[in-house]
């Protein structure tokens, strides 16, 4: 008798619960087609790895498929030996996104070498998160012209529901709040995963019932919100705070990177383009601006290993991705104005665009442009013309 572990899985590839994505099929031929490399796109949590291993189980490839992973510092080395081999059958090569450059070029060359000489030995799968495509189209423009692209979006509440039928199968019980968990799932079959382990837990059901009636589970949806919340809560708070307190903590200042977390937390799949959401909040986008263009951004991901592995930024694309959908799960349900304090931040709201204006003869420019850098290096808005 599957347990609930078994049957709602917190992590790794569903077995009793996995539901088809609308995109199966296409990811079923695109596996089959000899000689045309496949990108597979989309937001994290929605099934995009599942979905691929699945297809190739099914279509008998799998046991000739090689899992590689941009996440993996042994891997990378390897990834990048592979346009010198020949007849490497199908490699798979999941979080893309996250290779270095230089391996992202290799790749791109390689995928497109193979195509143009229509080669049936070598098949490369890239996964990655949203617009890995048009990241795609920075270092090899005509390469997607080459290869198939299939982007795996949003789930629908519907396929949700899929999922939480074939559990309550597997497990024989009945969910009374299943409609509201596919709601709070939002898209992601990860996060209906832990809401209703979480529901079977508080119900008190931990194997399946040999009983000939489904056993009926009552519980309340903010009963296992705050549940799921407190037991995500000790991993993914001091990551949230570290990210939002940046380099340095300046109270003072315009909280940039807790404004890119909370514009983060507001996004439908877990992928932020930066530059749209500067132009939507004109009075922060000078503070925001500079720990992008400065480098800052990239700088406080890299030197975190606990921020890196949940959060992404893409200078190419603009996009500022979480890798977790249990992250995102957290972040959109964090009190922000709490949260600012618990960080230190003396204020999140600001109502002019500017803290500071500087006024000077043209003889006192210099003094003038040393104090807006040093403003501005306290993440302060400074008008300095």
């Amino acid at each position: 008798m599957p347990r609930i572990d078994e049957v709602f899985k917190k992590s790794g590839v569903p077995t009793h619960t996995f539901v088809e994505p609308e995109e199966y099929d296409r990811v079923r031929v695109a596996i089959q087609t000899p000689g045309r490399g496949v990108i597979i796109e989309g937001p994290s949590g929605i099934g995009k790895t599942s979905c691929i291993k699945k297809a190739l189980d099914e279509t008998g490839l799998a046991d000739s498929c090689l899992f590689l992973s941009g996440r993996k510092q042994g891997d990378i080395p390897l990834i990048n030996e592979l346009p010198t081999m020949a007849a490497i059958g199908i490699v798979v090569i999941d979080d893309f996104h996250r290779l270095p450059a230089s391996s992202k070029q290799k790749i791109t060359d390689f995928a497109k070498t193979l195509a143009d000489d229509e080669d049936t030995t070598s098949k490369i799968v890239l996964i990655g998160i949203n617009r890995a495509g048009q990241t795609l189209v920075e270092y090899a423009p005509d390469l997607l012209h080459r290869v198939e692209t299939i982007r795996v979006g949003r789930t629908s509440i519907e396929r949700i529901k899929q999922l939480i039928e074939l559990g309550e199968r597997a497990l024989n019980c009945k969910i009374s709040i299943s409609d509201e968990i596919s709601e709070e799932a939002e898209g992601s079959f990860a996060m209906a995963q832990v809401l209703c382990h979480e529901a079977c837990l508080q119900g008190k059901l931990l194997n399946t019932r040999t009983d000939p009636e489904p056993e009926k589970i009552l519980v309340s949806l903010p009963a296992i919100r705050e549940a799921v919340l407190a037991e995500l809560g000790p991993r993914f708070f001091p990551i949230a705070r570290e990210f939002s307190t940046g380099n340095k903590l300046r109270r003072e200042g315009r909280a940039p990177y807790l404004h890119l977390l909370l514009w983060l937390s507001q996004t439908q799949e877990g992928a932020l383009d930066t530059k749209e959401a500067m132009a939507a909040n004109p009075e922060l986008k000078g503070s925001v601006s500079q720990v992008i263009e400065k480098g800052h951004l990239n700088s406080l991901i890299a030197n975190s290993t606990a921020i890196s592995e949940l959060i992404h930024f893409e200078a190419k694309t603009d996009l500022l991705t979480t890798e977790d959908p249990k992250f995102l799960y957290f972040i959109r349900h964090l009190i922000w104005s709490k949260f600012a304090r618990q960080v230190g931040y003396f204020s999140i709201d600001f109502k002019s665009r500017y803290d500071f204006a500087l006024s000077f003869a043209g003889e006192n420019r210099n003094f003038a442009e040393a104090l807006a850098q040093e403003l501005t290096s306290r993440e302060v808005s400074v008008f300095y013309d």
